[in-house]
């Protein structure tokens, strides 16, 4: 039985030009449009590129596996992957200092005022069903992309950063594979908590996130930027993955629910050191060239984090769904159990 999702509907000429090349229409010929003239953050830049990368994981139901490699479609994605990449920079300037950017993830804004924070104190069934759509284009390939990153390091770098991919992995045991507790969590909610089900539903900012860590990881030029994403990943997870499970126990959720965030509260604090002192320390004394880039991963990292926090706060304050129409499941306040 394949876990592979549907393709999903375009939502512009790049995502269109993509969902033809994985189908196996004829070459679309040039870009569509001017890079000039592409949005960036967009949905449909955002979009093609999630389509674009996901050959690499589980592909699309109907598309042969074989488009994983397919040249056109190589070639429109570097010119995206480009414009995506400058437009990162752009708005994640800063120096190579990794020590101020990884000092500054430990502190938590004095104002409280987050995603994880409403849900704990105000959050309903249906704002959490909500989040959870969101998190699931990642949660359910949780550790996927950083996986890439391993070839590329060496020493007590790769070692480290191993042991903190074992434990995401589950240690060994299946069931307990991170992207496995999310999808009994996502089942517990309520939610259809297949691969990529809510891909037709998720606004830019959802994907972009997830895109940086696909192009940071497919990109050995970009592996310090990779490894900054990955240490940004597991430094801010405690906190929040606190206030989520509270928000859960708040909400009458069983033991099915809130252990996944359980499970990060411990193995994150824990992960936070090993990956500040034995991957990104024995990087960067290996290679300290890297310094700007691990800093620039952190900093980019924070602002598409940021950037979708804002969008999900704007639409919950103006009371509407954060996420594209029609998504199913979420509406409804009751408790699934």
């Amino acid at each position: 039985m394949t876990t592979a999702p549907e393709l999903p509907s375009a939502r512009g000429p790049l995502s269109g030009a993509v969902r033809d090349i994985l189908l196996g229409s004829p070459p679309p010929g040039p870009p569509p449009g001017e890079a000039a003239s592409w949005d960036p953050f967009g949905d449909d830049l955002q979009l093609a590129l999630y389509m674009a990368y996901e050959p690499h994981y589980r592909g699309f139901r109907g598309v042969c596996d074989a488009r994983e490699w397919d040249l056109d479609l190589l070639r429109l994605r570097g010119a995206m992957e480009e414009t995506f990449l400058s437009a990162l920079r752009a708005a994640a300037p800063g120096d190579d200092d990794v020590t101020a950017e990884l000092d500054a993830l430990l502190v938590e804004p004095a104002d409280g005022q987050g995603v994880s924070h409403e849900l704990m104190h105000d959050g309903t069934w249906e704002r959490m069903r909500e989040y959870l759509a969101h998190r699931s284009l990642y949660q359910l390939k949780e550790a996927d992309p950083q996986a890439w990153v391993i070839p590329r390091l060496e020493g007590q770098a790769k070692a480290s950063l191993v042991a903190v991919e074992f434990d995401e992995f589950g240690g060994g045991r299946g069931e307990n594979v991170h992207a496995r507790l999310f999808a009994r969590l996502m089942e517990g909610a309520g939610l259809d908590a297949r691969y990529g089900r809510y891909l037709e539903f998720a606004p830019a900012v959802t994907l972009a996130p997830v895109n940086a860590m696909s192009l940071f990881g497919l990109h050995r030029a970009l592996r310090g930027a990779m490894v900054g994403n990955f240490a940004t990943l597991e430094i801010t997870s405690p906190p929040g993955a606190r206030r989520m499970a509270k928000a859960l126990e708040r909400l009458g959720a069983g033991e099915e629910c809130t252990r996944f965030f359980t499970e990060h509260i411990e193995a994150d604090a824990v992960h936070e050191q090993v990956m500040r002192r034995d991957v990104i320390g024995d990087l960067l004394a290996r290679e300290p060239q890297l310094a700007g880039d691990v800093a620039f991963g952190i900093r980019a990292s924070v602002l598409l984090e940021t950037r979708w926090e804002e969008h999900v706060l704007a639409a919950w304050r103006e009371g509407r769904s954060s996420l594209r129409p029609g998504a199913p499941g979420i509406s409804g306040s009751a408790s699934p159990r």
